[in-house]
């Protein structure tokens, strides 16, 4: 009664497995990236003012604004990354007009306040947030909010022009220019906007903050989505034939157990799915490749685990010590097969970018859960059909007595 009341939990166990997988695959879905789906490719070159200069410091500072641009963008799982000492990627995935997403991405975007003279008297930094609204007759405005230091600052600048002109510039960009009717301390409003996006566009600039040195945009492409569909229909057409042809040689040469196998791959194939939606990874046509390697090693995993079994079983062991026995020897082989093709993929993640990075991460991915498929699935799942009569059979594992 125990046995059979183990193997029901175990069973229980990985149909909760299977189950939670696909529910991750089905409501996260799989992301895409810029190969496979298209979008803009935007190559930005910072430029050196007569204050600053391009280090390390300053290129930190122009990523970490640029990300928070795109991420109030809402734009899904971009790509930004320096390259050389003073450019910087930017790949944003299903974005089809490069110049609009450049226009927010792009700008300097330095809020100023002048007077009728043109001099600045106070500066964006005093902001500390701006959100698109509507004023009280609908029209659409940004209005934003001051920090305890500008509220004071800005009460005294509106107090000293009172019935004067104080323009609102982003960059060299007038926005507006009222008249002082009023002292403003905590909050106020900047109107002239024609839409609520467009005014959304501007407060996204004025609340994530200038960039410290400008940039110059010195490459943009769009990139269709035609290859990107091509690859994945040729990528599925590969895999189906390669895992169809992958469990017609195990059904044939290990019988029962072959059969248990190929809906093991097909799990491994499921709970690696679920893993990388669940994960929000962006899949790339070299992620395909690191996907497919990593199909390969799970089932290098399993004819290593038949193959151990296959020996014991020759060796006069009943199926169960078999099992046992053949698990513990392949659990060393598979791990250490598998720990050095993670290192690997570490190494490729952490030196390198882009494409590559992809493919070392979805390979990494891969092998971890090729691993607890192989150590926790195909264990439980062979205990599972071990006392079945084909499992016993003659010729089951391959073993060919006589």
């Amino acid at each position: 009664m125990r046995y059979k009341q183990k193997r029901r939990i175990k069973f229980i166990i990985i149909i909760a497995i299977i189950a939670f997988s696909y529910f991750l695959f089905s409501h996260y879905g799989i992301n895409l990236g810029l190969d496979l789906q298209g979008g803009a490719h935007i190559s930005l070159q910072a430029q050196p003012t007569e204050d600053r200069e391009i280090d390390d410091t300053v290129m930190a500072g122009i990523v970490g604004v640029i990300e928070r641009r795109v991420n109030q963008l809402g734009l899904s799982e971009p790509l930004i990354q320096r390259e050389g000492s003073d450019r910087i990627i930017v790949e944003l995935p299903a974005v089809d007009n490069p110049n609009q997403a450049i226009e927010t991405i792009g700008r300097t975007a330095m809020l100023t306040f002048r007077n009728e003279d043109g001099d600045v008297l106070m500066t964006g930094e005093a902001v500390r947030d701006a959100r698109a609204d509507h004023d009280q007759y609908g029209r659409a405005v940004v209005s934003f909010t001051l920090t305890s230091e500008g509220s004071d600052r800005f009460a005294n600048i509106t107090r000293e022009y009172m019935g004067r002109r104080i323009g609102i510039y982003l960059d060299d960009e007038q926005l507006t220019n009222p008249t002082v009717q009023a002292v403003i301390e905590e909050r106020g409003q900047i109107t002239g906007y024609d839409s609520v996006q467009a005014a959304e566009e501007h407060a996204i600039l004025i609340r994530e903050g200038a960039l410290p040195v400008p940039v110059e945009v010195i490459e943009t492409r769009t990139v269709g989505p035609t290859l990107g569909s091509i690859a994945i229909q040729r990528s599925i057409t590969a895999g189906l034939i390669g895992l169809l042809l992958v469990a017609m040689y195990m059904i044939y040469y290990y019988r029962f157990p072959g059969v248990l196998a190929a809906g093991i791959l097909a799990i491994y194939g499921l709970i690696l799915m679920g893993t990388l939606a669940g994960l929000q990874a962006v899949l790339t046509l070299p992620g395909i490749a690191g996907l497919i390697l990593s199909i390969g090693m799970a089932v290098d995993a399993n004819i290593i685990i038949f193959e151990r079994i296959k020996d014991e079983m020759k060796s006069g062991k009943t199926l169960r010590a078999a099992v046992d026995s053949g698990f513990k020897r392949a659990y060393i082989t598979i791990l250490d097969a598998n720990v050095t093709t993670i290192i690997t993929a570490l190494i490729l993640a952490y030196f390198t970018s882009g494409t590559v990075r992809g493919f070392a991460i979805t390979l990494g991915i891969g092998i971890v859960v090729s691993m607890f498929t192989a150590f926790f699935v195909t264990r439980n799942v062979i205990d599972i059909f071990s006392g079945s009569k084909l499992m016993q059979a003659e010729k089951a594992f391959g073993v060919r007595k006589g």
